[in-house]
């Protein structure tokens, strides 16, 4: 694993502004919460970004319709703030009527799982993977670092239909090289191989697991990770096939177990 600190959503958002140059479909809403990076793109585009305050409904609501007129669109804000108070939009605009319209909408949750700890429990996003999964239409996004996440960009724009994209909410080092291949196909990679013991995480737990791994190695112990990094779609046989190898699988989350996340997955 890289030394190397990235947060996740700065590097999500140079790559897209990189992209609004050429591609003057893309739209950037925001609930009121910003980014050293969001800066620049704000000054450079102000006629495609739009900031409507601290009102996650209306972000789906604005969200939708700019997505009916055929822009593509990314929507910023905290992760529970997004996932859970604009449920009911996000089912209804979002899920629902993307079975009969194409709708571009990229939700952007800052904050998954614990990575907000001082600001407490109305802060903590341990309930989005379970929710979001739940929805159908929906494309689930988890990055372990910004390599991948800057990878997802031209994933983003090519691939019609919702997305939610959960990133963490601090700096985090680098597992994959830049330049890797990453195949959102299949939606995960082995990170390590391993030989009975397999652990497969998602998100900020793939450090874990992989801090775990090395742990493990210097003792002789030599366990596997995978890397799950696209939760929906997920080419569940492939990903089988690599389970198949060990006796032992386990799953990390930051989530509430056996209530449909990626242990349920």
């Amino acid at each position: 694993m890289s030394k190397t600190m990235n947060m996740i959503r700065d590097v999500f958002i140079e790559e897209l502004h990189k992209r609004m140059h050429a591609d003057e479909r893309i739209f950037f809403l925001s609930a009121d919460f910003g980014s050293p990076k969001l800066d620049k793109l704000r000054q450079e585009f102000k006629d495609r970004f739009i900031n409507v305050g601290i009102a996650e409904q209306n972000l789906i609501n604005i969200s939708t319709g700019l997505a009916l007129e055929g822009f593509i669109v990314y929507a910023y804000a905290i992760a529970p703030f997004l996932a859970m108070r604009a449920y009911e939009q996000i089912r209804v605009n979002l899920s629902l009527q993307s079975q009969l319209k194409k709708l571009n909408v990229n939700l952007i949750g800052v904050g998954a799982g614990l990575s907000y700890d001082v600001s407490g429990p109305t802060h903590h996003a341990l309930e989005d993977i379970i929710l979001m999964r739940a929805l159908p239409n929906f494309t689930l996004f988890s990055p372990s670092d910004s390599v991948v996440a800057k990878e997802f960009v031209g994933y983003s724009i090519k691939n019609n239909g919702p997305k939610y994209l959960r990133f963490d909410g601090k700096p985090l080092p680098v597992i994959y090289n830049t330049g890797e291949s990453i195949s959102f196909k299949d939606g995960f990679s082995e990170v390590k191989k391993g030989k009975k013991v397999c652990l497969v995480s998602t998100g900020y737990m793939t450090h874990k697991a992989v801090n775990v791994a090395e742990s493990l190695a210097k003792k002789g112990v030599d366990i596997g990770v995978i890397d799950v990094f696209l939760i929906k779609p997920l080419n569940e046989r492939r990903l089988l096939k690599f389970l198949s190898q060990y006796r032992h699988v386990i799953t990390i989350e930051e989530a509430f177990i056996n209530k449909g996340g990626l242990d349920s997955l």
